[in-house]
């Protein structure tokens, strides 16, 4: 492209730039009353422009609500485009930091009716040199939060601005409601997860960042989400995400992290994982689970919620297989890449693990289905795995499997003969014949005082 102004060249004084770059955020267009023209409306949208891996601007179109529009449904993010003879001006850095993601330059780009125009780039040595742009962060690509860590920091967090490195687990169906004012609305949930959290909701309001979701993301997807909302729902009784005005979404980021998150993803979709209760290494904090159910009462909320929820319930382990063959409690899987390994040949059967077809290290996991029951009823195949099974049955895997039949069997008795307090995790299930999967986070002998007193609350 010819005569082209960089973002980092710019300048007030500066008449019949053109400047080229991809678009890495986009905002919907809305109209506002104009001031000039008493009863009727001005009508803009915004979008971010990226030409260098430093440099990117804010611009903005202003015009009648036909060519605002038009204008905006031209192109969306992800695209090349060209703009013809923009305003250059001075930044209002207070309502950029509020309304709009930051920029790195002192100014903003203004699009009128009159003066200015966009168009696709049609250069395709210009677009093949400016659309890697597109997956290049905004950001220190190490500044970002785990889901854990924002689970972990719940309400400390509530109303911070952050940036958030995950996957797409779900993308939900957009729904579509009508405002105070009569305008129409829409909403769209997306389910993020990373290695420390199996699912964490996303909430997009905005068309445009629908759109981008929907057409360009699936199951696996990387993203880099700079400056989300994250708060706490009180409905939910969670964190949650929000995409605002200031968010950049990259899509799949051309980072170290990104990367290794990457190969995480594939591990875990391989694997399976991700239809499994917990993901391997996520953790909850017990001391935020509160809600104490019986088994009945916690099987009518999983009827009433889409979502997954952690509760506390008092009961006996009534199922606890602990003296059948071993191959039945303990999993041994690749240290590589978790796949379980092949008993007979003891090698990896992972087609994408270095070590598919060869003898390997071994890593050795608790995997136990157990049922729960109390006065109300029984809770069917609770998973207790890993660390949780090792602290619950206090053995490692190791010392487990050197264990006489006779001492499996008088630990399993310990157990099933007293009131255990169970920490759990219910995600809902269509698939199950209980219609739930229940996954337990910490199991030990219960306080006969602490039952007596919470059982009292529940028959008030």
């Amino acid at each position: 492209m010819q005569n082209c102004v960089p973002i980092s060249g710019l300048n007030v004084n500066i008449t019949h730039a053109k400047v080229v770059g991809v678009i890495i955020g986009k905002t919907d267009s809305r109209g506002f009353p104009d001031r000039k023209n008493v009863g009727s409306e001005r009508f803009t949208f915004s979008f971010t422009l990226k030409d260098s891996p430093t440099d990117f601007i804010n611009v903005s179109a202003w015009g009648t609500e036909e060519y605002i529009h038009g204008l905006s449904s031209h192109f969306q993010i992800g695209d090349c485009v060209v703009i013809e003879n923009p305003l250059v001006v001075t930044k209002d850095y207070e309502k950029e930091e509020r309304f709009c993601p930051s920029t790195p330059s002192v100014y903003r780009l203004l699009v009128t009716q009159t003066h200015s125009a966009i168009k696709i780039c049609s250069d395709l040595e210009t677009e093949n040199r400016i659309l890697p742009l597109y997956h290049m962060l905004i950001k220190d690509p190490g500044d970002f939060y785990s889901l854990r860590d924002i689970t972990a920091n719940g309400k400390s967090l509530d109303g911070n601005i952050l940036n958030i490195l995950a996957a797409v687990q779900s993308v939900g169906e957009e729904k579509f409601f009508t405002k105070s004012d009569g305008r129409k609305g829409q909403r769209q949930e997306i389910r993020l997860f990373d290695e420390t959290v199996k699912s964490f909701p996303l909430v997009c309001w905005d068309k445009e960042t629908i759109h981008l979701v929907r057409t360009q993301t699936q199951r696996g997807t990387v993203l880099f989400i700079a400056d989300a909302r994250v708060t706490f729902d009180s409905f939910r009784r969670s964190m949650i995400a929000t995409v605002t005005s200031k968010t950049i979404i990259t899509i799949h980021p051309d980072t170290a992290e990104a990367n290794q998150l990457y190969s995480c993803v594939m591990r875990l979709l391989e694997n399976g994982d991700l239809d499994q209760e917990v993901l391997p290494g996520e953790s909850m904090q017990l001391d935020s689970i509160s809600d104490v159910l019986t088994v009945t009462q916690l099987k009518a909320r999983c009827r009433g919620e889409a979502d997954a929820f952690h509760c506390i319930t008092y009961g006996f382990i009534t199922t606890l297989e602990l003296d059948c063959s071993i191959s039945k409690v303990i999993r041994n899987r690749c240290a590589k890449c978790k796949v379980e390994i092949n008993e007979e040949s003891q090698t990896c059967s992972n087609a994408a693990c270095p070590s598919q077809g060869q003898q390997t290290h071994i890593t050795s996991s608790f995997h136990l289905l157990v049922d729960i029951s109390d006065h109300t009823g029984t809770l069917k195949s609770c998973n207790l795995a890993g660390t949780v099974a090792e602290k619950t049955l206090g053995c490692t895997t190791e010392e487990f499997m050197y264990l006489s039949e006779s001492q499996r069997t008088a630990m399993k008795w310990t157990f099933l003969i007293e009131k255990c307090k169970i920490y759990l995790q219910i995600l809902p299930s269509p698939k199950n014949i209980s219609g739930m999967r229940a996954s337990i986070l910490s199991c030990a002998l219960a306080d006969p005082v602490e039952v007596k007193q919470n059982l009292a609350l529940l028959l008030v």
